[in-house]
């Protein structure tokens, strides 16, 4: 994923918590503890440096006091460094951790129901095909309903910028990740706090609900790329464990769980260290893992890039490294059919570029035998290099960068076939056969595209049509003295957004929903569509980065319901919480109630820390 900032990027991935404590405890004992594990004077304890966001420690070892102790070490080894000390202030903080449900909640607890026949949805979508589609009976929600939709119940997520995790519900209860690196169990009607664990590092991915050796479990991985399994029930660990080995891997989906394996695909922020002229560029390749549910051991390991990267160009004494990339950003799709996983894949880091970045991966679930790819966008090797002045690690071409961000959904086309179909940062919507390697069946263009456009994070589809969202955000930057970069980004209010309706057979546009306009005056505002949709019968929902959620009708494109989700929001665990921009995950819709993140703050957007809960008069 293309970023337009390399500072901007850094700050990310302090916030999100890098881990990699081995060499992040030699620096630390070397550089600090002389003076940090006995502090005398003025000098700071290594507990009150915690208390500090990852950005101001960062900012402190770059250009502050503590620049000259952090003299000749490398961007990567200043995140080695970030993820030993592991903040915990700033955009760390959590809201308690206590359990509240104790019958005091507006509309009371519910018992945890544990049949994996009830309602839910778990994880990424409702299904392992990943439709992301919810049909009446599960979503207890029809069109004529959904006007009527208002606030029933709404969550702060902690002191946040961004909210991310795709909500996740099962057994009567709510499970969702934050960037405070904490995983919550809420009561679905009340929003009272069953439990709640905190994990390595922040979370990104959603949470995916499944059975441990028979003990009903949450699986998750967090920004460390450590893979948890906690008991569903009371949030007590089964295990943990770190199934890569390369310091810059993430887990950023949600696992797929399926017949007692979990499969998590990774991805890296290697890309935004090519930034640094004195970074080596690259080595990590995407992969996916299989764990066994009820132990987490490794089954197998299927790497997006065959060969390990060896030595390829160098100029003067910088040596540069490659083939590289390719993570995998989503949630993995299963073909219980052909008993394979399809997976897609985001661009090449360095030279030479590859054949599986930019595609669609078939992998036999059992064993990891890579059985096919289908490739979009050849020669797509890109890294934050490449925004730099020197452009030292940029390759030769700089590739568009038009990854994918989002699963490919699995559709039945009826008369036995079938078919996968993906839209792409390209602004492309593809559709290929599962049952011919992945031959084409039909291609389309929903938007002009770009590095954050085309359709960044998930489509949905029903029986008829795939429905695709398009972004198109366009960022730029304007001086700010208060930033610790000296800048802030903005984004253009008149350019991106869309809703699309394709037939499935064809790619044929059934309709197309214009984007909304920004009110005048309002900032930090763009109608780019970026988060993922849903669709239930009759019902089609897609929030957008001016902060609100619409519901349009699957016939006509047509806005039944919108609400403008950018406000305060008083909260049923204590302190107001805002809503803002609505980016990567879409709405879950369950026992008629819509579970939605508010608040998205990176790329100029408006910032939040909000989960919010809809439901018809709000009842």
């Amino acid at each position: 994923m293309r970023y337009v900032c390399f500072v901007t990027v850094m700050m990310w991935v302090l916030l999100v918590g890098v881990s990699s404590a081995q060499d992040g405890a030699a620096i630390y004992k070397e550089r600090c503890a002389s003076c940090h594990d006995m502090p005398e004077g003025r000098t700071p304890a290594l507990s009150a440096i915690k208390a500090m966001s990852g950005e101001a420690i960062y900012v402190a070892l770059t250009s502050g006091a503590m620049k000259t102790q952090a003299q000749g070490l490398s961007t990567a080894q200043i995140f080695m460094l970030l993820g030993h000390i592991a903040p915990t202030g700033g955009a760390s903080e959590a809201p308690s951790l206590t359990p509240t449900c104790k019958g005091t909640a507006p509309f009371g607890p519910s018992a945890f129901k544990t049949a994996m026949s009830a309602a839910r949805w778990n994880g990424w979508s409702t299904a392992v095909t990943n439709t992301r589609f919810q049909d009446t009976g599960d979503a207890g929600l029809i069109a004529s309903n959904v006007s009527r939709l208002k606030i029933r119940w709404a969550f702060n997520l902690g002191n946040i910028t961004m909210t991310r995790s795709q909500p996740t519900i099962a057994g009567g209860r709510v499970f969702i990740g934050s960037l405070t690196g904490v995983v919550y169990a809420l009561d679905a009607n009340s929003g009272c706090t069953h439990w709640a664990y905190k994990a390595v590092a922040a979370i990104r991915s959603g949470v995916t609900m499944g059975s441990a050796n028979g003990t009903p479990a949450v699986f998750f991985g967090d920004s460390s790329a450590t893979v948890h399994a906690l008991n569903a029930e009371t949030g007590a660990l089964i295990w943990k464990n770190r199934p890569v080995d390369h310091f810059t891997t993430v887990a950023t989906a949600a696992p797929q769980v399926h017949n007692g394996v979990v499969y998590q695909p990774f991805s890296s922020f290697e890309e935004a260290l090519a930034g640094d002229p004195s970074y080596e560029c690259c080595s990590f390749r995407g992969s996916v893992v299989a764990l066994d549910a009820a132990t987490g051991k490794k089954i197998w390991q299927t790497f997006t890039i065959s060969d390990v990267a060896k030595a390829t160009r160098k100029t003067g004494n910088h040596q540069e490294y490659g083939p590289s990339g390719a993570g995998i950003w989503s949630t993995p799709t299963i073909d219980e059919k052909l008993n394979a996983l399809y997976v897609s894949t985001g661009d090449n880091y360095s030279d030479p570029a590859t054949t599986t970045s930019d595609a669609i991966l078939a992998i036999n679930l059992k064993t990891g035998a890579l059985l096919w790819s289908r490739q979009f966008t050849q020669n797509d090797a890109y890294n934050v290099g490449c925004t730099t002045p020197s452009k030292v690690n940029c390759p030769k071409p700089e590739g568009p960068d038009f990854d994918f961000g989002q699963p490919p959904i699995l559709v039945d086309l009826g008369g036995g076939k079938r078919a996968l179909v993906i839209a792409q940062k390209s602004g492309m919507v593809h559709a290929i056969d599962p049952d011919n390697k992945g031959a084409v069946l039909w291609q389309k263009r929903a938007s002009k595209g770009g590095y954050l456009g085309g359709s960044q994070w998930g489509s949905a589809a029903d029986s008829r049509n795939v429905y695709v969202a398009t972004s198109d955000l366009a960022v730029g930057a304007v001086a700010d003295a208060t930033s610790p970069q000296g800048f802030r980004l903005n984004v253009d209010p008149k350019t991106g957004g869309g809703l699309h309706a394709l037939d499935l057979q064809t790619g044929a546009t059934v309709w197309d929903a214009k984007p909304s306009n920004c009110p005048p005056g309002q900032t930090l505002c763009s109608p780019a569509q970026s988060a993922a949709v849903t669709v239930i019968p009759g019902v089609v929902f897609s929030g957008s980065v001016d902060g609100h959620l619409r519901a349009y009708s699957t016939s006509t494109g047509e806005v039944l319901w919108d609400v403008d989700t950018a406000r305060e929001f008083e909260t049923v665990n204590g302190k107001p919480a805002r809503g803002g921009s609505i980016d990567v995950a879409g709405p879950a819709i369950v026992n008629g109630m819509v579970f939605v993140n508010s608040g998205y703050g990176q790329w100029g957007g408006m910032p939040g820390n909000v989960l919010l809960v809809f439901s018809v008069d709000g009842k």
